[in-house]
């Protein structure tokens, strides 16, 4: 019997999702001005779902102090600054000034440039200058998959009980469950989640929205 809790997501259907989902203006300008300086790697950005579940996340968690390892042009650190509480505070790591200058501008032209900070440089250094304690709110990470079991290891021990970290891509396509497809790295996505999935110190879900979003909730 198949399973009836499946979805085929079209394009309709998607359109339909989007379309009854509080989707903000900021999504649009960003994704233009990233299309426009290159259609190639445009596709590298969040989802306009992806962005609403962003900011509702970070608001449920009352995120005061965030971290995003992965930026590139900034839609999904637009979307947890926008769900920051009051006075709260977006780092931003990653290596590029060419994307992260289309985030600049925008976060600017949104209002939102006062709340996050960026850091260029290898997401590790950054990450260690924090305190050890566990005062993050909330995490997400995506940035090279082969690092992400590191960034993981790092961030876990600094987000507070009840903090939330979100990892992208945790999915690949699906390919995840085809055992013939190989490399780099969908190999370091299914290594991240095995690791992930048998963590005491989380309750784990992921999440078959893009291209599959795990949630980590810190116990």
């Amino acid at each position: 019997m198949p399973d009836l809790r499946s979805l085929h997501m079209t394009t309709e259907l998607f359109d339909y999702i989007v379309s009854h989902s509080s989707v903000d203006p900021v999504y649009d300008r960003i994704r233009d001005d990233t299309l426009r300086h290159s259609e190639r790697h445009a596709g590298m950005q969040i989802g306009e779902d992806q962005f609403v579940l962003l900011t509702l996340l970070t608001r449920l968690v009352n995120a005061r102090f965030a971290v995003e390892v992965g930026t590139f042009t900034g839609t999904s650190a637009a979307a947890i600054a926008k769900g920051l509480a009051t006075g709260g505070r977006l780092l931003c790591c990653d290596v590029n000034e060419e994307w992260t200058s289309i985030a600049r501008r925008n976060w600017e032209s949104a209002g939102l440039s006062d709340r996050i900070e960026l850091r260029l440089a290898p997401a590790l250094e950054t990450i260690s200058d924090l305190p050890p304690d566990p005062w993050v709110d909330l995490v997400f990470l995506d940035a090279d998959k082969v690092g992400y079991i590191d960034y993981y290891e790092a961030l876990i021990p600094r987000i507070r009980p009840g903090g939330l970290l979100i990892a992208d891509n945790t999915l690949w396509s699906g390919d995840v469950v085809d055992s013939s497809v190989t490399g780099e790295n969908i190999d370091a996505i299914r290594r991240f989640n095995d690791r992930v999935a048998g963590d005491v110190r989380c309750e784990v879900v992921i999440l078959a929205i893009g291209d599959g979003v795990t949630l980590c909730l810190k116990r």
